[in-house]
């Protein structure tokens, strides 16, 4: 698809989001299965769970744009999985893994709140008011889920990754 509108952006960036939301499903599991602190794991499956959420309301966004979800790769979600992947493959201490498990989700949650945020931008511009409503709900709920890495870091696991 040749990008010469904004409609035509926006529907490249959701395929974007799209392709990236289900990277995330395959990656997720091996994550919690990866982290040692309960918190941790939890965490992840919980995500899991707001994430196939995700992934049906961009659905729902593309059946009411008339579009196909599939049909692109977002490769630089591919990279940060990948770096995920190597880091549980790594020689590190189940502490300092956790630790660099929380870094690796948080990057990804940077990412999608980047793509979720320009996605609804373009939507309000182009006056794709429900879309636009679902993909703010989305960009609430990765908010939150960065926040709540951001708390286990902060509250336990960063101390924790410094003792032997």
């Amino acid at each position: 698809m040749k990008l010469d509108s904004l409609q035509k952006l926006f529907v490249h960036e959701l395929k974007d989001l799209y392709s990236a939301e289900t990277q995330i499903l395959e990656a997720l599991p091996k994550m919690e299965t990866a982290a040692t602190d309960s918190g941790l794991k939890q965490a992840f499956r919980d995500h899991l769970v707001e994430t196939k959420s995700h992934v049906n309301r961009l659905e729902g966004i593309f059946k009411s744009l008339d579009f196909e979800p599939g049909g692109h790769k977002c490769t630089a979600m591919e990279g940060l999985i990948k770096e995920g992947e190597e880091l549980i493959k790594s020689d590190a201490s189940p502490k300092v893994l956790d630790a660099a498990l929380v870094a690796a989700a948080q990057r990804v949650e940077h990412y999608e709140m980047a793509g979720y945020g320009t996605a609804r931008a373009y939507a309000e511009k182009l006056c794709e008011h429900r879309a636009a409503d679902e993909l703010q709900k989305t960009l609430n709920e990765e908010g939150h889920a960065n926040q709540k890495l951001t708390r286990l870091a902060e509250r336990s696991i960063n101390f924790l990754a410094m003792t032997k």
